[in-house]
C-alpha cells in the first residue's frame, strides 16, 4: 500500500499543476487537477490527445464529482449508486461552467467514483476529483506497469506504484440518460 506521506506529497504536486501516473482498476492512469488548464493541457500533450474528446474525472465519492454535473433525477442517481463505488464511468450532463478542456465537444462529462484504494486515497488527499485517462500515448497500448509508464513518458513524471484493480479491460462508459454503452 502507498504511504500516507507519499499520498500527501502527490496531492501537493497535483495542487501545483503536476501530471501524475497511478494505478486504477485496469491500467495505470494519468491524472491532474481538472481545474488547472495548464496541467490538463500538459496531460493532453503527453498523450497526443485532442481536447475535443473530453476526459474522465475520477473520485472517491459522489460529492467530489457533483460540482461538475447538473442536478440529476433520483432515478438516475439510484442507477449510479448501484455501480459506485466501482469500475463504471457514467456520462452525465455537465454544468455550463465546466471547462471545454474537460468535457470536450460534449454537453456531458464522464465521471467515476472508484473503489480502487489508491485512487480513493489520492482523491481524498487532494480534496476532490482528478482527471483520469489511460497512461499511454494515443494509439499505444495502455500501461499496466509503472515500468511501462516510465518507458512512455520518462522518469520525470511522478508515478505512484501500486497494484491494478484486477479488471482485464478499461472501465465501461455508459450514458446515464440514454443507457447507451459508449465504451464497452
Amino acid at each position: 500500500m502507498v504511504s500516507k506521506f507519499r499520498l500527501r506529497q502527490v496531492a501537493q504536486q497535483l495542487h501545483h499543476g503536476a501530471v501524475i501516473a497511478y494505478p486504477t482498476e485496469a491500467v495505470y492512469g494519468l491524472g491532474c487537477d481538472p481545474l488547472n488548464e495548464a496541467a490538463v493541457k500538459r496531460l493532453l500533450a503527453l498523450k497526443s490527445r485532442p481536447a475535443e474528446k473530453g476526459l474522465i474525472l475520477i473520485a472517491a465519492n459522489f460529492e467530489q464529482v457533483s460540482i461538475f454535473i447538473k442536478p440529476i433525477p433520483t432515478k438516475i442517481k439510484d442507477k449510479l449508486k448501484t455501480s459506485w463505488p466501482g469500475p463504471v464511468t457514467w456520462l452525465l450532463p455537465a454544468l455550463e461552467a465546466v471547462p471545454h478542456w474537460l468535457r470536450g465537444d460534449s454537453e456531458r462529462i464522464a465521471v467515476r467514483v472508484s473503489d480502487h484504494p489508491v485512487v480513493r486515497e489520492i482523491c481524498d488527499q487532494f480534496g476532490g476529483a482528478i482527471v483520469s485517462t489511460s497512461a499511454n500515448p494515443a494509439g499505444k497500448n495502455p500501461s499496466i506497469t509503472a515500468f511501462k509508464v516510465n518507458a512512455y513518458f520518462g522518469r520525470e513524471l511522478p508515478v505512484i506504484h501500486g497494484r491494478l484493480g484486477g479488471l482485464s479491460a478499461t472501465t465501461p462508459i455508459l450514458d446515464a440518460l440514454t443507457g447507451e454503452v459508449v465504451r464497452g
